[in-house]
C-alpha cells in the first residue's frame, strides 16, 4: 500500500503542524478534532505556518494554498473514511487515548494504519485497545518539524515490519529524517535525552533555586546551545509537560509543584510561544535579544 490520504487526530500545536507538513508536501490531510472551537484553535495555528514556510523552503510560496487543500472534520468516522495512515496527536493522558483508539478501532476501514505521536507513552500500551495490532506503531515529531525535521519510528513487538517501512518512507516524502529504533523506549532517543533536562530545570525553578531566565542563560553559555529548557519549554507549550508533571504528582511531591506552578501560568492564558507569552513574551522573547547572553 502507498500511503496517500493521511488523517491527523488533534489540532494542536504538534498535530497542526503535522497536518500542514503533509499537506504541503502533496499528501490528501484531513483534520479531525473533538469540537468546532478545536478546529477553529487549529487552523489559527496553521494560518501561523504560512509564513514559516514561505521563508524556510524554496517552495515555500505554495504554503498559502495548504490550509484551503486540508479537510477538517469533528467526527472521527468521517475523518478516517478512506485513510490511509491515522497519526494521533491527542493530550497525554491514558483515558483519553483508550476512549480514542476503542473508537477509532470501530471506524477506520479495515486498511489504515494507526500511527501515535505520543510523547511519552509506549505503543504496547494501548495495543490492546486497537483491532490491529500489527499496524499499530509510533511515529514522533519534534516541534517546529520544518526545522527539526526528525520523525522517530517505533513499533512494539507485534507491529509488521512492512508497515513500520511504510510509515518510514512516509516520513521521507514529507522531508523529515527517519530514525527508526529497534525496541520501544519511553521517550524515544529524542525525549530520552530532553524530558530529564526539562525536568530538572523545572525542579530548580519550583525549589526557588534560581529564575528561568538566570537557568536558560546558565544552559545556552555552558553549552553553545540556542535556546535554554524554559525557552524550550514555551516552544512546546505548557500543557504538554503540565499533563506530564501532573500524571506523576500522586507519588511525587516534585511533580506535584511543578504541575501547581504550570497550572497558575495556563490559567493565567501564558501557555507558551503559540500564545504570545509564556516564560517568555513573543514574539521577542529575551533569549533572543544579542544582550541575553552578557
Amino acid at each position: 500500500m502507498t500511503i496517500k490520504n493521511v488523517t491527523v487526530a488533534g489540532g494542536g500545536v504538534l498535530g497542526s503542524q503535522i497536518a500542514f507538513q503533509a499537506a504541503f508536501t502533496g499528501f490528501k490531510v484531513t483534520l479531525y478534532d473533538i469540537n468546532d472551537g478545536a478546529i477553529d484553535h487549529a487552523k489559527q495555528l496553521l494560518a501561523s505556518y504560512v509564513p514559516e514556510f514561505e521563508d524556510f523552503y524554496d517552495d515555500g510560496d505554495k504554503a498559502s494554498a495548504v490550509i484551503d487543500q486540508m479537510s477538517f472534520s469533528t467526527s472521527l468516522a468521517e475523518a478516517v473514511a478512506d485513510a490511509d495512515l491515522v497519526i494521533e496527536a491527542i493530550p497525554e493522558s491514558v483515558k483519553i487515548k483508550v476512549d480514542y483508539y476503542t473508537e477509532l478501532s470501530k471506524v477506520a476501514p479495515a486498511k489504515t494504519i494507526f500511527a501515535t505521536n505520543s510523547s511519552t507513552f509506549v505503543p504496547s500500551q494501548f495495543v490492546e485497545y486497537v483491532d490491529r495490532p500489527e499496524k499499530f506503531l509510533a511515529i514522533h515529531f519534534a516541534n517546529q518539524i520544518w526545522k527539526n525535521n526528525n520523525a522517530e519510528i517505533m513499533g512494539h513487538p507485534g507491529t509488521e515490519d512492512k508497515y513500520l517501512d511504510e510509515v518510514v518512507q512516509f516520513a521521507k516524502d514529507i522531508r523529515m529524517v527517519p530514525f527508526r529504533l529497534y525496541k520501544e523506549q519511553h521517550g524515544y532517543i529524542l525525549n530520552s535525552l530532553l524530558v530529564p533536562l526539562l525536568d530538572a530545570a523545572q525542579k530548580l525553578w519550583v525549589n526557588g533555586v534560581s529564575d528561568p531566565e538566570t537557568i536558560d542563560k546558565s544552559w545556552m553559555i555552558a553549552t553553545g546551545a540556542p535556546q535554554g529548557p524554559f525557552a524550550i519549554l514555551d516552544v512546546v507549550g505548557l500543557n504538554t509537560p503540565y499533563n506530564l508533571a501532573l500524571a506523576k504528582a500522586d507519588t511525587d511531591t516534585q511533580s506535584a509543584e511543578i504541575a501547581k506552578a504550570l497550572k497558575a501560568m495556563i490559567d493565567d492564558g501564558k501557555t507558551g510561544a503559540a500564545s504570545g507569552e509564556g516564560f517568555y513574551q513573543y514574539p521577542n522573547p529575551a533569549f533572543a535579544d544579542p544582550d541575553f547572553l552578557k
